[in-house]
């Protein structure tokens, strides 16, 4: 079973844990009195205005890629320190903002290259109607 540190309940609070360990927490706060103990001793110390460094890296997102960081990656261009963290962000760290980022630019590169399919179809079953159309000009 597994035992859940503070950073991955600060991070539950903070709805950036992922999904899977979210539910199985949401699980265990059912049965296991000490952590949900935990989760509102770390609740209150927030609400009273004391912050750990990690979670001001999470509420903040500090160290999550921008979008052309992201972009870069994808296309294999990024520098490897830089891929490499990356790559440790969206692999052992499970960063919802990273993967949703890297998700997204996903998404609109398959998008573009549906879009630019599409037009080169369209450009191709025209191109022969816009030949004799030039022709029939002269």
């Amino acid at each position: 079973m597994h035992e859940f540190n503070n950073a991955e309940l600060e991070a539950y609070l903070d709805e950036s844990l992922a999904s899977e360990k979210a539910t199985e927490l949401e699980k265990r706060l059912r049965d296991d009195e000490q952590l949900l103990r935990r989760l509102s001793e770390i609740n209150g110390r927030r609400e009273a205005g004391m912050h750990t460094l990690g979670e001001v890296w999470r509420r903040n997102q500090l160290g999550v890629p921008t979008t052309e960081q992201m972009g870069k990656f994808l296309l294999g261009v990024l520098p490897r320190g830089e891929a490499d963290y990356i790559q440790f962000r969206i692999e052992e760290l499970e960063c919802p903002f990273t993967t949703a980022l890297r998700d997204d630019l996903k998404a609109q590169g398959n998008k573009s290259e549906e879009s630019s399919v599409r037009r080169s179809k369209i450009y191709k079953s025209s191109a022969g109607l816009l030949k004799k159309s030039d022709d029939e000009d002269e």
